[in-house]
């Protein structure tokens, strides 16, 4: 990390040229200008910078589309203000020269852009300092490691590619050996990049890894791992490789982003343990209940794509229940950890998440549970795949339903941005509903 003096050495120095000023879009990209350094330090550290209000009102490619408040032909498709948040600024290692930091959005009067992905989080940590809490949040983000670069991929229609490994390196040292190079750049490029790298280990799938970074504030995790995520695609690019972070790129096991959260005091207190059954506190088990409670009606905001909902396959690994447990992998929410670092991990989110988007939510159903004084149910002991309760949504048309009717979701988020997100949910599915898939042309070609 660092600071705007030691930036002015660097550049004087000419070892930094380059100032990437980024923000974070409703799919958890990283999407702004690349500035001469000495642009930004004589201007745009004072000033902040512009961007096209579109960068919130898009599709997947960069569409223009319709439905959107803030952002439209008939309002011109006008700029909202990029404001640099200094305590983000970081050397970017992996390309020479370069520096990067993160801007939160405000219109011309000042006023924040309230659906933008870090304003969500932030008013939800407010409510949290408001109590004198705070949220710390680790995320473990799962992705699959191809031979073929992207440019590759691309051409062959990402089918029949080659993935870094050939069998479940789940654990595997000598496995994941095959990849360490690379892992081994993204994990130091990382460090690099100011994160405290934790581990790296092999998943299920055919090429998949995981690397863990240390927990952290809410918001500090949130943007590491969006800077971590495209960090890594870039690296791999460099190699000649792709990686992606899809919920369920082919057959096999999906890329999931487990969150686990807890809730400290202004010390540094934890607040969720304490002397309850499994070591929690009434408020630990009233923000659980909330968990429960909220967690079908929130799921827009973990998993926000049409190829999120086919991660959901009993016996998997991937939640479909709306259980908790403690260590219980077969439940949406687990509860791990003791007395200082107990937690609770919440199994729904792929890797296609909008980390800003998913600890709002998580924030958002917790406080509901404690200002609710809701009642948390008794552990689940079993697989939960084969318990009667109620699921995780089905599809993205039915998280859409749910979310739209959701009271908890506009007394927190406020109708703005839940009409927001409604709205680029209908744009997915409308995509989607007028595409010829694969599946499709394969049954229907010929017999049909």
């Amino acid at each position: 990390m660092l600071t705007v003096d030691q930036l002015r050495v660097e550049v004087e120095a000419g070892r930094v040229d380059t100032v990437l000023l980024a923000i974070v879009d409703m799919q958890g990209r990283l999407q702004g200008k690349r500035l001469s350094a000495r642009y930004f330090l004589e201007e745009v550290l004072h000033h902040g910078a512009e961007g096209c209000n579109y960068l919130l009102a898009v599709d997947v490619d960069m569409n223009t589309v319709d439905g959107y408040a803030m952002s439209s032909w008939e309002r011109g498709y006008g700029d909202f203000m990029m404001k640099p948040d200094l305590s983000t600024l970081r050397r970017v290692p992996w390309q020479e020269g370069t520096v990067l930091l993160l801007a939160d959005l405000g219109w011309e009067d000042g006023t924040d852009v309230v659906a933008s992905p870090r304003q969500i989080l932030r008013a939800q940590t407010a409510r949290l300092a408001e109590r004198g809490w705070a949220a710390y949040v680790g995320t473990e983000l799962e992705f699959c490691v191809f031979d073929d670069s992207y440019e590759d991929a691309w051409r062959k229609g990402y089918r029949d590619l080659s993935p870094a490994n050939l069998y479940n390196v789940d654990y595997s040292l000598l496995g994941t050996a095959r990849v360490e190079p690379l892992l081994r750049r993204i994990r130091l490029g990382m460090e690099g990049a100011g994160m405290y790298v934790e581990s790296a280990k092999g998943e299920c799938n055919l090429g998949q890894h995981e690397i863990a970074f240390r927990f952290a504030e809410a918001l500090v995790t949130c943007d590491n791992h969006s800077i971590y995520k495209n960090g890594a695609k870039e690296i791999a690019a460099q190699e000649g490789r792709s990686i992606t972070f899809m919920a369920k790129p082919n057959d096999r096991e999906g890329n999931s982003c487990h969150i686990h959260i807890s809730l400290r005091s202004a010390d540094g207190e934890p607040i969720m343990a304490g002397d309850g059954p499994h070591g929690l506190s009434e408020i630990g088990r009233q923000f659980i209940a909330g968990q429960l409670a909220a967690l079908r009606e929130l799921t827009l905001f973990y998993a926000p794509n049409i190829n999120s909902y086919k991660r959901y396959v009993p016996g998997s690994f991937a939640p479909t229940a709306v259980k908790w447990g403690v260590d219980n992998r077969t439940c949406a929410l687990r509860l791990v950890g003791h007395g200082p670092s107990l937690r609770v991990e919440n199994r729904v989110p792929g890797g296609d998440v909008n980390p800003y988007l998913a600890v709002a939510a998580l924030i958002t159903a917790g406080l509901y549970g404690i200002e609710n004084e809701l009642e948390l149910e008794d552990a689940y002991p079993g697989n939960a795949y084969d318990s009667d309760a109620a699921t995780v949504p089905h599809t993205l048309r039915d998280a859409l339903e749910l979310w739209e009717r959701s009271d908890i979701a506009r007394a927190a988020f406020g109708d703005e941005v839940v009409a927001h997100y409604a709205n680029n949910a209908r744009i997915e599915l409308a995509a989607f509903d007028a595409a010829v898939t694969d599946w499709e042309l394969r049954r229907g070609f010929e017999r049909m």
